[in-house]
């Protein structure tokens, strides 16, 4: 089950992946892409993106190969993002339903609290063209266009990085 949005709104928990979560995880990833980024790639686009994501055994050793924290609503997955390494956000999708819900932020901001505590200087992120407000606003400073191949398909994306402090963020 995916959630979607209810009257009532609390924050949401965080636990570390847990490798029954594959399933709705790639649900996530799938249905966030055709959902939410129909104003940002077109149609063909999108379907090489999600195609990307076929192979589950990849995915799987994806999320396990380094920290993968899950956002959950009322116990259920909600969204999830994916250090790779000490120092790049790999991935970060949020259920369409609760979208814009302070979902990515949550996440963002535990990966961003957990790398300054293991010393991390800064982190990076390939952001795609929906994603990159939500990291402008807080304190990633775009460094690059990018375009990648997949299948038949050249998708763009942005690369920011955001210095981190023990100051605040929003």
């Amino acid at each position: 089950m995916i959630l979607s949005a209810t009257p009532k709104w609390s924050a949401p928990a965080l636990r570390p992946y847990l490798p029954k979560d594959l399933s709705i995880l790639l649900r996530i990833v799938r249905t966030s892409i055709e959902q939410l980024a129909t104003e940002d790639y077109s149609p063909n686009q999108i379907d090489a993106w999600i195609r990307s994501f076929d192979d589950e055994n990849a995915f799987a050793a994806r999320l396990a190969e380094g920290l993968t924290l899950v956002a959950t609503l009322e116990g259920l997955p909600a969204g999830f993002v994916s250090l790779k390494g000490t120092d790049q956000i790999d991935l970060l999708y949020v259920a369409p339903g609760v979208a814009r819900r302070g979902v990515a932020t949550t996440l963002v901001d535990a990966v961003e609290k957990l790398s300054l505590a293991r010393g991390v200087a800064a982190l990076t992120v390939e952001a795609s063209d929906g994603a990159v407000l939500l990291f402008s606003a807080r304190g990633y400073e775009p460094q690059r266009r990018n375009t990648l191949s997949i299948g038949d398909e050249w998708l763009a994306n942005t690369t920011l990085t955001k210095k981190l402090t023990s100051a605040p963020t929003q």
